[in-house]
């Protein structure tokens, strides 16, 4: 596979002289500001158009000739220019914006700005589009900067899990259209939920550290703002069908009416996703609709979005155990409890469906708001086997049967949760000649309610569903923020963000402990300042300081309620470069996370014998971080990031179960590396377009050891070791007069059949007298392949 690979990155070099590269940066004509998503094409049915990235830039290859070049953006008068093309050209472009026209209909003041004093990465619809095959959005997002992903199927579909230097998703801020998207009581959120949001998807910023204000959770380690609000000025219908190994189906559909009189669009997209996954029994069904509709004039637009995803997906959450890791690591221990064929309906089933409305107001050409509001409705359960249960642990009589009292059974249950989670935000932004501010924020409300029923028990006495424990909970999360860009002296700029949020939570019981209830408040003021200075129109230098706070967990308040967890508290120091130029763009920068309070695990029980997060008094995150780009001739332009860091510990007690005799023994650790946090990963994406229609991607990603625990493997093996995997994907685009584009594509995943587990789980003990580790791993699947058929009308 290696010297095939070799051979045929080096043959496409013979292509050279077939190729040209048109490129170049789009702006608008009153602020000079690049502009994102506008369509450029060259009027030809034998090139395919791109998109404009986040910093504006284009780049078509194609062969010598004559072309007209078109630039088209929603409320900008469209650009038209014949060009002759016979060695690469460089074209910019200043599109006339037609009056106060507005683009997007979404919140934007969440998002960092281009020369903001943060660490920030821009992926484009495109991006998303060429790896789109099925796999969940964490998949499409594995290349970048400090990205480090995992499936409990083992094949990216399902639930799929993503930390980004080294925070998991409960400490990453995410939002959609700027309306918080984690879960209230959680913190996580859950992909799975909203199947192939990837397709209604039209750009992506991640911010690494703490980046901006927000809304919801306070971005402990990165934020994720994800936009679906695309505006489509021509009709469209498309479909994208797709399969691969593991019986792994994907099929959308999406239709656009474009623009209609000029003021009205509506856009839909319906899509499934089923596969039987690399792990045994790790079934994916999975379901989702998005629908936009909006009216726009010349100062209003108003869009109202409603998006549905339904997934049933069987458990596979608790890994792998390592004494099969050798002879069977595709296992799966769920379902087993059932005597002979695991249980068939193991599974987790969950909707969940976004309602979000959204107006945007421009008053004048310095002035305008937007203001939205959302519902987010969930409701759930998963279902489980249980062998040998009491009765008396769920309230429920013990059947008697003659002379005989039958006090435990085989029993089938289900946990549910029901829930609402609705508010608004706003924003009011104001463009000046030396300073521009917003004034904005939000309110939510979370509803919910936790209960579970007994379905079946194998001894009877279960009358239709059992009810056995229900509880409420409600949380109330208010923020405002002002941030401001000001020019402070020549070149120099300075960036403030004050933001106050406030979080009331209530818990009207616990699962084990119905009567108890906790009622907790909080008040946090999360400040950010920074400065960059632009040494010329192609790059500039920044620094920032930024604190946030986190509250805890519905967990860390159920698993330990004698003592309450204390919020955590994050001062952030970010410092970098940024260049981008026609041909290659880089950023480098370092980064300083210092910790006060960080909840981790150390295995010490609570009074129901549950393990708890304890507050950790100080630990820090500190790297180097370095991504760019460069284009290597007309056919070959390669990206790569790396990013170096240490993630300590200070001192920590770990309480560690005791076989030997039933109690807890505590143990003292100093400087150990925080659990899931590699020392290095790095990735490529090497890509080569030897033909007028075909790209070529060689991906590959590298991450360094890293320990499921805090102990830093120091009594017990509970390292994960590293691995390094390499793909291959192919886009080709069909010459041909029937359809407006017909696409294909093919990953083939894992190319050298690396076998490697990038997250599990630990539990540590102490039996004859010496610390052992069970260990449970969350293995990926070998080599595999999708692909997929794109068809656009």
């Amino acid at each position: 596979m290696k010297h095939w690979m070799l051979l045929l990155f080096t043959g496409l070099s013979l292509q050279a002289s077939a190729q040209t590269i048109v490129s170049g940066t789009i702006t608008d004509n009153l602020h000079h500001r690049p502009l994102e998503g506008v369509s450029v094409s060259l009027q030809s049915r034998q090139v395919s158009g791109v998109y404009t990235d986040a910093a504006g830039h284009y780049r078509i290859s194609v062969p010598k000739g004559n072309y007209t070049l078109s630039a088209t953006y929603l409320g900008f008068t469209p650009y038209k220019q014949p060009i002759s093309v016979q060695v690469n050209t460089s074209v910019d472009i200043t599109l006339e914006e037609k009056g106060l026209f507005v683009t997007p209909v979404e919140i934007t003041s969440l998002r960092a700005g281009k020369n903001a004093p943060f660490t920030t990465t821009e992926i484009s619809a495109d991006d998303i589009k060429k790896q789109n095959l099925g796999q969940d959005l964490p998949f499409l997002l594995g290349q970048e900067t400090s990205v480090v992903i995992n499936s409990d199927a083992g094949n990216g579909v399902g639930y799929t899990g993503i930390r980004i230097r080294g925070s998991d998703i409960s400490r990453i801020n995410l939002t959609l259209n700027g309306i918080p998207v984690n879960d209230a009581e959680a913190q996580g959120a859950y992909f799975v939920d909203i199947p192939d949001l990837a397709s209604s998807t039209n750009s992506i910023q991640i911010q690494r550290g703490v980046g901006t204000s927000t809304n919801g959770a306070g971005a402990f380690g990165a934020t994720l703002n994800i936009s679906t609000n695309e505006l489509r000025d021509k009709a469209y219908a498309e479909t994208d069908n797709s399969y691969g190994t593991f019986n792994t189906w994907k099929h959308t559909v999406k239709a656009g009416s474009g623009l209609i009189n000029g003021h009205f669009t509506i856009d839909t997209r319906l899509s499934m996703i089923s596969s039987d996954g690399y792990i045994d029994r790790a079934t994916s069904n999975l379901k989702s609709f998005y629908t936009s509709a909006a009216y726009i004039s010349k100062k209003t637009a108003i869009r109202f979005n409603i998006l549905s995803g339904k997934e049933k997906t069987y458990q596979a959450w608790y890994g792998v155990p390592e004494d099969s890791m050798a002879t069977h690591r595709t296992l799966n221990l769920e379902g087993t409890e059932k005597p002979g064929t695991p249980y068939n309906n193991q599974t987790d089933n969950y909707q969940q469906d976004y309602y979000q409305l959204f107006l945007n107001q421009a008053i004048n050409d310095r002035w305008n708001f937007s203001v939205a509001a959302f519902l987010t409705r969930g409701r759930g359960y998963y279902e489980e086997y249980k062998a040998g249960q009491a009765y008396a642990d769920y309230g429920i009589a013990s059947p008697v049967y003659g002379t005989t009292t039958v006090d435990s059974s085989d029993l089938v249950r289900q946990l549910w949760l029901d829930n609402y989670f609705y508010g608004g935000i706003f924003s009011l932004n104001n463009t000046g000649q030396w300073l521009n501010w917003s004034l904005g924020g939000g309110f939510s409300k979370y509803d919910g309610k936790h209960y579970g029923l007994v379905n079946w028990a194998q001894n009877g006495g279960v009358n239709n569903d059992h009810t056995y424990y229900e509880n409420y909970a409600h949380k109330t999360d208010f923020n405002i923020y002002w941030k401001g860009d000001a020019r402070l002296a020549g070149r120099l700029r300075g960036f403030l963000d004050l933001q106050y949020r406030y979080v009331k939570y209530d818990i009207l019981g616990f699962d084990d402990r119905p009567d108890l209830q906790q009622h907790n408040n909080y008040n946090f003021f999360n400040p950010k300042v920074g400065l960059t200075y632009n040494i010329n129109t192609q790059s500039h230098v920044f620094a920032s300081f930024s604190i946030s706070h986190h509250e805890p967990n519905r967990d860390d308040y159920e698993n330990n309620k004698q003592s309450i967890a204390k919020p955590e508290k994050l001062g952030d120091v970010e410092a970098g470069y940024v260049l981008r130029t026609q041909k290659a763009s880089f950023q480098g920068n370092l980064f300083y996370m210092h910790y006060k309070d960080q909840l981790v695990q150390t295995g010490r029980l609570n009074d129901v014998g549950a393990y708890t997060r304890i507050n950790i008094p100080k630990s820090y995150r500190a790297g180097v971080e370095v991504q760019g780009s460069v284009e290597l001739g007309p056919i070959f332009s390669l990206e790569a990031n790396a990013a170096f860091s240490r993630n300590k510990i200070q001192d920590f007690t770990a309480f560690i179960d005791n076989y030997d005799d039933g109690s807890q023994t505590e143990k003292a650790y100093h400087h150990t590396d925080i659990a899931f946090s590699p020392w290095l990963v790095a990735g490529y994406t090497l890509t080569a377009k030897p033909l007028q229609h075909l790209e070529i991607n060689w991906l590959g990603k590298y991450v360094s050891r890293q320990y499921m625990d805090n102990t830093s493997a120091q009594d017990a093996n509970t390292k994960l070791s590293d691995y390094f995997v390499s793909s291959l994907r192919f886009n080709y685009t069909v010459p041909q007069r029937i359809f407006k584009e017909l696409g294909l594509q093919l990953m083939l995943n894992n190319i050298f059949n690396r076998l490697y587990e990038p997250s599990g789980s630990t539990y540590a003990y102490i039996q004859d007298g010496k610390i052992a580790a069970d260990n449970y791993y969350a293995p990926m699947a070998g080599f595999n392949i999708m692909g997929g058929v794109h068809l656009a009308f």
